[in-house]
């Protein structure tokens, strides 16, 4: 009997945007995730200049905003983890 094993692929980011509301992110497996942007308060104060300047990390298992100095992983979204940091 031949049994055939799929491995299970972390979610992985292909395209991200922010407004002044929602943190917005395309993934590879056609699937969108949208959480609040205030639950980043380095992305909610953030200028728009600054929300656009963003980089995949991990191969799309993360995001990264250099000139924010924030880091944000595709799993923590999908857990609904937001920023420990205050507001």
């Amino acid at each position: 009997m031949n049994i055939t094993t799929t491995e299970i692929q972390p979610p992985k980011a292909q395209h991200v945007s922010v407004s002044d509301d929602a943190l917005i992110v395309d993934l590879a497996d056609a699937r969108t995730i949208s959480v609040p942007v205030e639950w980043y308060p380095r992305l909610a104060y953030g200028t728009p200049e600054e929300r656009s300047k963003w980089r995949l990390i991990g191969e799309g298992e993360g995001i990264h905003w250099p000139d924010l100095d924030e880091d944000i992983s595709v799993e923590g979204l999908l857990a609904g983890k937001s920023s420990a940091e205050s507001q």
